[in-house]
């Protein structure tokens, strides 16, 4: 054997050896047998494992633990969600809020904060309903050159073809795993025009399958404010923010600290639009109204849309 032909041969085995030493390497030692052997996927399984490797990664593996008392898909595990669906929860209610400035007294997350109370109060009170994480990232400007809200720094503003593609992904997603009503409900008014969109185009798409629906009635502080005149909350002088006694105390609810409860106390700046604040017990009381309200107000929004665009069931059907 020549030289040049020992050398291309000791290439040969080295380049050998370093492959097989390497992690993902067919029969490199200390690799589990079950790394080594891809296996066919198991239709069994769910959970993010495999079933065969673990009862509780099984799609009809019973729950281990009690139902847990939330109607937050980010507060339930998959088994939960499940178990909820089979339940006849086939309502989703997907909210949005948004990241911009809102006067001295309140955090730029201050559709969410509202969002939080307000949906967890509806799909309680529809009783076959839950709430899908907020989307906290909504139209509030133009990015370049700023404007609207982009002016402010804290704001985050999603363009609308971006904003209007992630309620599509999440409404199909949810749509995918058995959910027939998605319910889009929006704490902003730029947020509107996107999801009557959205809704528009899946209940197109979907067929009759299910349903996308936008309560724009929701989205109605008005009614909202001459319903709390009659409770006793009557707003004087406006304050010139981006703020009222509503939605101060739609956040308060949800956490005072999110309005700058205490700090105002202490400072003596507990009013907005000239409605003193600063007494906690009736903040609740007037609160615990407007949550009311609203949820009461929304659901029967979302039972019209729904008895408008559900079909007929014939008597052939039935």
């Amino acid at each position: 054997m020549t030289h040049t032909a020992l050398v291309a041969l000791s290439l040969v085995v080295l380049a050998g050896t370093a492959y097989a030493q390497q992690p993902g390497a067919a029969g490199a030692p200390g690799q589990p047998q079950q790394e080594r052997q891809r296996r066919e996927p198991d239709p069994r399984s769910m959970g993010g494992g495999d079933c065969r490797d673990n009862p509780y990664n099984c799609n009809d593996v019973a729950n281990p633990l009690p139902q847990p008392n939330t109607v937050w898909l980010e507060e339930m595990t998959w088994i939960d969600v499940r178990d909820a669906l089979k339940a006849g929860k086939t309502n989703v209610i997907v909210p949005t809020g948004g990241m911009e400035p809102n006067g001295v007294w309140l955090v730029t997350g201050k559709h969410n904060y509202v969002l939080h109370a307000n949906c967890d109060a509806i799909a309680r009170k529809m009783g076959n309903a839950l709430c899908a994480p907020i989307v906290k990232f909504v139209p509030e400007g133009n990015i370049e050159p700023k404007s609207g809200h982009m002016t402010s720094p804290g704001t985050i503003s999603a363009r609308e073809e971006t904003y209007q593609a992630l309620l599509t992904d999440i409404a199909e997603s949810l749509q995918a795993h058995g959910f027939k009503n998605i319910i889009f409900i929006g704490d902003s008014g730029g947020n509107q025009k996107g999801q009557q969109a959205v809704a528009d185009k899946l209940t197109a798409k979907w067929g009759g399958k299910a349903l996308a629906l936008h309560i724009g009635e929701y989205y109605d502080y008005a009614s909202v404010s001459k319903y709390m005149e009659g409770q006793g909350l009557k707003e004087g002088k406006s304050d010139g923010m981006h703020d009222d006694p509503i939605i101060t105390l739609n956040m308060f609810i949800d956490d005072p600290k999110s309005v700058r409860y205490d700090e105002r106390v202490k400072a003596g700046k507990a009013t907005i639009n000239g409605v003193d604040i600063s007494n906690r017990a009736k903040n609740m009381e007037l609160a615990k109204k407007i949550v009311e309200f609203r949820a009461t107000k929304t659901i029967e929004a979302i039972n019209k849309h729904i008895a408008a665009k559900s079909k007929p069931t014939s008597a052939a059907q039935q």
